[in-house]
């Protein structure tokens, strides 16, 4: 007759892992792979699990563990730096990070707990307490109060408001959006064209004021050359664009 064997609940295979670890005082950082590895497989060799797909996690790592006992009776492989390579190395870190995870759960389970036994009271204070406001005597407050002692108030006052404003920021100016509609530039454009026939795209350019202009105006140039009243030609590399009216 078989004895029927009770085994802990374990989350995963890394829980099941670090409980043997913790259960026979082994150094993380030194896993006897060959003595773990026993336990490991006796323990889910006695597994009742409906679930597959957590059975199977068990399993791979049963065959992690395996795999990482074959590569240590064989000869030690050596990394680029020259320094052997533990086969043990990427299931550490696997542990110690899981490890590090599961504390944290612990320690937010019990600020969890904590927090669930405080209690709240909303605040019933009366409407009259509420609305009191404390008497103020003017005549105490001010009988100590000298011209001199105003005077260092005020003083104290305008010194905070210079500390705040910025020494260079305050004298800039304020920059004003320059607004050149370009209907207003194609007219001035065309009527320009019309009183000169021909004339050059830098004689137009000398009358404009600002950059603006100066580029709303060579929007108004194409426009017109797109709509063909004007034609615009450039007989030499750099040269002056010549502009002749076609209308």
């Amino acid at each position: 007759m078989a004895i029927p064997v009770k085994l802990q609940v374990f989350e995963g295979p890394l829980d099941l892992l670090l409980h043997l670890i913790e259960k026979n005082k082994i150094d993380i950082y030194d896993i006897p792979i060959v003595e773990i590895t026993k336990q490991y497989l006796e323990y889910i060799k006695n597994m009742e699990r409906e679930d597959l797909n957590v059975v199977s996690e068990f399993l791979l790592m049963a065959a992690t563990l395996l795999d990482i006992k074959c590569k240590m009776l064989l000869p030690k492989e050596v990394d680029e730096v020259g320094e052997e390579e533990d086969p043990r190395q990427e299931l550490v870190e696997q542990l110690l990070q899981y490890k590090m995870y599961r504390y944290f759960s612990y320690a937010l389970k019990e600020r969890q707990e904590d927090g669930a036994s405080v209690l709240y009271k909303n605040p019933t204070v009366p409407p009259e307490v509420e609305a009191y406001v404390e008497p103020i005597d003017v005549g105490a407050l001010l009988s100590e109060l000298t011209l001199s002692k105003l005077n260092q108030i005020f003083q104290d006052v305008m010194k905070r408001r210079e500390d705040k404003v910025d020494p260079i920021r305050s004298r800039f100016g304020k920059i004003e959006k320059e607004s050149v509609p370009l209907s207003d530039k194609l007219i001035y454009v065309e009527r320009f064209a019309k009183k000169h026939s021909r004339f050059s795209f830098r004689q137009l350019l000398e009358k404009q004021k600002t950059k603006m202009h100066v580029v709303v105006t060579f929007l108004a140039i194409l426009e017109l050359m797109k709509v063909g009243m004007i034609k615009a030609k450039q007989d030499e590399h750099c040269g002056d664009i010549l502009i002749n009216l076609m209308v």
